[in-house]
């Protein structure tokens, strides 16, 4: 058996070199394991990433930035009841009664920017299905959806009023619950041949008594996150008749968004007057997936 000190200065040379790659071989193999199973590769481990919140939108409509499976999303996977505490204001858009009550709601209110009716009746499908029935279901389905979250959900009214409220009022309801996030039920009325959702967000008003600037950026981030849910969910498009495709639309003519001081859009779920929309807004079934789709939009607005 040979010593080393016996060999040729370059086989020592080679040796010593051998040896230092291969302690740096092992040591960098060990840290590349480590690395994996503690889900640096960027794979699904818990935690990775950037929150939600702080990720920027996307060019997918609605503008979340995130796949439409929603492996991103902080909403789904959570605990059941993990948003005690949390606040949602649900608004079903019109009231079933407000038709035997044209006077009262012709009535104007100030909201802020100029002066509108209290309320109005709502449209319908072809076949009589009242926008105001259609809010009023899919708010039931979404209360129960948030409710099993452990969210405390807040109607601003449900059926159950001779008319209204108006709309400075519905604002005003959300204000005092002191939401976290508040929503407003519709459907659309425009021409056959105009389809999809889109999510109303509130543009800066700041007349009268109407002071939102401070809820602009959180309820385009609540409308973002809405919008890429309810398409997930739903399959439905985006607009294509507001918004340009992107399923979101900026308006200053609405009281219920110029007169809150909590996060708070719109969502109109699809155009009541065209046949293929119809088909969807009268279906128990995709109204149910739609509530899921809102439901999913708000409780991945929310802080967990």
């Amino acid at each position: 058996m040979s010593n080393g000190s016996t060999l040729p200065p370059h086989r020592r040379l080679r040796g010593a070199l051998l040896a230092v790659l291969t302690t740096l071989v092992v040591a960098g193999l060990g840290g590349w394991l480590f690395w994996r199973a503690s889900g640096g590769d960027g794979g699904p481990t818990h935690g990775a990433g950037p929150p939600a919140a702080s990720r920027s939108a996307g060019s997918a409509p609605g503008g979340t930035g995130r796949a439409p499976d929603g492996k991103n999303s902080p909403g789904r996977g959570a605990p059941h009841g993990s948003l005690k505490g949390k606040v949602v204001v649900l608004d079903p858009g019109h009231n079933p009664h407000n038709r035997d009550h044209g006077r009262e709601i012709a009535r104007q209110v100030n909201i802020g920017n100029a002066h509108k009716e209290c309320d109005t009746t709502g449209t319908s499908t072809d076949d009589g299905y009242a926008e105001a029935s259609f809010t009023l279901d899919l708010a039931h389905r979404v209360r129960t959806l948030l409710q099993h979250e452990g969210v405390k959900v807040v109607f601003t009214h449900d059926g159950d009023r001779r008319y209204g409220p108006c709309v400075d009022e519905r604002a005003a309801l959300g204000n005092k619950a002191h939401a976290d996030a508040a929503v407003s039920l519709h459907a659309d009325g425009s021409a056959r041949g105009n389809r999809g959702f889109h999510v109303i967000l509130p543009a800066r008003v700041t007349a009268g008594p109407a002071h939102n600037a401070a809820i602009v950026a959180p309820s385009r981030r609540l409308g973002e996150r809405l919008a890429g849910r309810f398409l997930a969910v739903t399959g439905s498009a985006p607009s294509n008749y507001v918004g340009h495709g992107t399923g979101l639309d900026v308006r200053s003519d609405l009281g219920g968004l110029n007169l809150s001081t909590v996060p708070k859009v719109f969502i109109e779920c699809g155009n009541m007057r065209d046949p293929k929309d119809a088909a969807e807004l009268t279906d128990a079934r995709w109204r149910q997936k739609a509530a899921r789709g809102i439901t999913e939009g708000i409780t991945d607005f929310l802080p967990h």
